[in-house]
C-alpha cells in the first residue's frame, strides 16, 4: 500500500479534485488539493508530493509551462499532466516521469496506471 505517499492536484474544476482526493484517498494517498498555479507552486514546495497532477489551463496560468522546472527541481516525482484542450506537449528533461492525462479522466485508466504504484 502506498502509505504516506502524497499527491499534489493543481486544477481548477473543483467537483473533478474532489473526485480524485476521494478516489485517492481510498487507496491510501495523501491528497492536498491547489485550484491556481501560484498555490501550487507554494504547496510543491512545502509538501514534496510523490505524484503532482498539473492542469494545464488554471485562472493564472498554464500549468504544463511549469512542469519542466517541476521535473529539473523535483526530479523523484511523478508528474501527471492533465488537459481537455491536447495543447502542444512540454519539452521535458531527459529522464522525467511523467504522463499525460485528457480529460475527462477515467478512474479504469487511473487504476491501471497506479496499480504498479
Amino acid at each position: 500500500m502506498p502509505e504516506n505517499k502524497k499527491i499534489l492536484i493543481i486544477d481548477d474544476e473543483t467537483d473533478l479534485c474532489l473526485l480524485l482526493k476521494e478516489y485517492f484517498v481510498k487507496k491510501h494517498y495523501e491528497v492536498i488539493l491547489s485550484h491556481s498555479l501560484s498555490e501550487g507552486e507554494h504547496l510543491l514546495k512545502d509538501t514534496r508530493p510523490d505524484i503532482i497532477f498539473l492542469d494545464n489551463n488554471l485562472p493564472d496560468g498554464f500549468g504544463w509551462g511549469l512542469a519542466p522546472k517541476i521535473a529539473t527541481e523535483f526530479p523523484d516525482t511523478y508528474i501527471v499532466l492533465v488537459s481537455a484542450f491536447h495543447p502542444k506537449k512540454p519539452e521535458m528533461p531527459s529522464g522525467s516521469h511523467f504522463r499525460i492525462i485528457e480529460k475527462p479522466i477515467k478512474f479504469s485508466d487511473l487504476d491501471k496506471q497506479f496499480a504498479a504504484a
